[in-house]
């Protein structure tokens, strides 16, 4: 009966010593909570702008109703013309080039190619009036556009290659009064829709960030913080917080996630010790492009094929384009997981006029290694395709490709590209040899959004494992699972066997002491039942 009480101990104990280690105790975030508590509270503009009398009018331009924002805003213009938004370019050292002015001005990319030659067209994401073409006033105050980022209508909206001016059905005088702090479709209507479409260029900003659900994105779900863009991208004087790694190279006033959860968020020190090489992103963001697809290569060596003289459109299923005689050819992808890479925060670019060095041309570089204190792992698109290039000269170029008529040399009304390369590069001031080819290019685009539920996060074995890991691409460093190391596995083998062999000889020695004084008080009550000698 004593037996079978003591085994029942046992087994009970077992069991709750196996729960134990089993279950996963649900901690309480305190410091999450006091985060989304912050961040549920809305701001209410303390100036209701229908009731100035200022506002009470026509407008028969946006100039006017600029100049009626810094009658009273007087100093905010300044602010504005000393940002990239207006000067579509910042001076900045980067690594191997010096100091150098770098943005939409000059550096090309592998999507639309470029702005130069084409503002008509580009300029409907940029925050002014009237840029025509390179000859734009950038001094001039009277352009600034104060609309596009703080109307609170919904009703503002840039024209279709119209140099950045309005609609326009732009009701100027309803959207002058409906101003206020800037929502997700004052900068999503830029970011969302870069490079000809929705989701194109990003992958992780899109249009149905506007409203989703936490799956797409905990941060701005509709059912979650619902939090706008300038929440995180905060400004000080009209200085946007953040960089955008297709134009930018350095690593100052950055947006990060630390910013708010700070560099220990867990409650599992491991995982908060993870973040001195690995970020948060790369954990969070297990896949992109996660409600609609995202361009992954676009061929311009395609483009340019008509049919009966005239060009035309394939579209794919998914009513994505899948050929279009003006760009060429596209792959697209959804639920994409990223390619990762060491990210110091710095990086270059291909600037107009460089010496193509290697094959594919990388577009940007994302600096960083396993060995600079500064880089952490992070997830990335790499977007590839192809893109015109001089022979002769080895330089990228920038060809024209917008005209509103034809016969102008642009390409997307000519479907010629040479003299589109020479109005092109005539335009820009570079020399054109007159021959052309295209070269593959890549480009790489740091995935910061569409952040998942913690329960739908990168597990510890899609990284630390040998066949086919998240990480399998990184190379320069030990990672524990997926790398094999004679001498480290071997010490670490010896460790174990040791440690296992040491808790082996405790208790052996243990049961040998304990049966040592058992048989010893064994022989001490034994010896106590004799009789004395008399």
């Amino acid at each position: 009966m004593t037996k079978t009480i003591l085994g029942v101990i046992l087994v009970v104990i077992f069991s709750l010593l196996l729960l134990n280690l089993l279950t996963e105790e649900e901690y309480y975030n305190l410091k999450l909570e006091q985060l989304k508590q912050e961040y549920a509270i809305k701001p209410v503009p303390s100036v209701d702008h229908r009731k100035l009398p200022e506002l009470q009018r026509e407008f028969a331009t946006p100039q006017e109703v600029t100049e009626t924002c810094i009658g009273c805003h007087t100093e905010r213009h300044r602010e504005v013309m000393n940002s990239a938004h207006w000067n579509w370019e910042r001076v900045s050292y980067v690594e191997g080039r010096g100091v150098a002015a770098a943005g939409k001005k000059n550096v090309l990319n592998n999507f639309c190619l470029g702005a130069q030659s084409n503002e008509l067209s580009c300029a409907k994401c940029h925050i002014g009036f009237g840029m025509t073409n390179d000859h734009f006033d950038f001094n001039n105050a009277r352009n600034v556009d104060c609309m596009v980022c703080h109307d609170n209508s919904d009703e503002y909206l840039k024209g279709s290659s119209t140099a950045g001016y309005p609609d326009r059905s732009v009701n100027l005088t309803k959207v002058a009064q409906s101003v206020g702090p800037p929502e997700k479709i004052n900068c999503g209507s830029c970011h969302f829709y870069s490079g000809g479409g929705n989701n194109v260029k990003h992958g992780d900003l899109e249009e149905a960030q506007l409203a989703c659900d936490r799956d797409v994105d905990v941060h701005m779900a509709a059912n979650g913080m619902d939090m706008s863009c300038v929440d995180c991208h905060t400004a000080e004087n009209h200085q946007i917080k953040g960089r955008l790694y297709s134009v930018s190279s350095t690593n100052n006033n950055r947006a990060t996630c630390e910013q708010c959860h700070s560099n220990t968020p867990h409650f599992d020190d491991m995982l908060n010790r993870h973040n001195a090489k690995v970020s948060c992103q790369a954990c969070h963001i297990p896949t992109y492009a996660k409600a609609n697809p995202t361009k992954m290569s676009w061929k311009w060596s395609e483009a340019g094929k008509l049919r009966d003289g005239q060009p035309y459109q394939e579209v794919n299923e998914d009513h994505t384009w899948e050929y279009q005689s003006i760009k060429g050819e596209f792959v697209w992808a959804t639920n994409v997981v990223p390619d990762y890479m060491w990210f110091n925060g710095t990086a270059d670019h291909y600037l107009l006029g460089d010496t193509i060095q290697s094959v594919p041309v990388q577009m940007n570089r994302l600096f960083g290694s396993h060995d600079d204190k500064n880089s952490k792992i992070i997830p990335v698109k790499i977007h590839t395709g192809d893109q015109i290039y001089d022979i002769k000269y080895k330089t990228l170029i920038q060809p024209k490709l917008f005209s509103p008529v034809t016969g102008d040399s642009a390409f997307w009304k000519d479907f010629d590209w040479q003299t589109a390369a020479e109005a092109g590069m005539k335009r820009v001031g570079l020399p054109y040899s007159g021959e052309y080819a295209f070269v593959e290019t890549q480009m790489y685009w740091p995935v910061n959004h569409m952040v998942a539920p913690k329960d739908q996060s990168v597990g510890c074995a899609e990284c630390h494992t040998r066949d086919n890991g998240r990480l399998a691409r990184l190379e320069g460093f030990y990672l524990p699972g997926r790398d094999y190391n004679k001498r480290l596995d071997a010490s670490g083998i010896f460790l174990f066997f040791a440690a296992l062999g040491a808790v082996v000889l405790h208790g052996a020695f243990r049961i040998v002491v304990a049966i040592r004084r058992k048989t010893y008080e064994a022989e001490v009550i034994d010896y106590e039942k004799e009789e004395p000698i008399q």
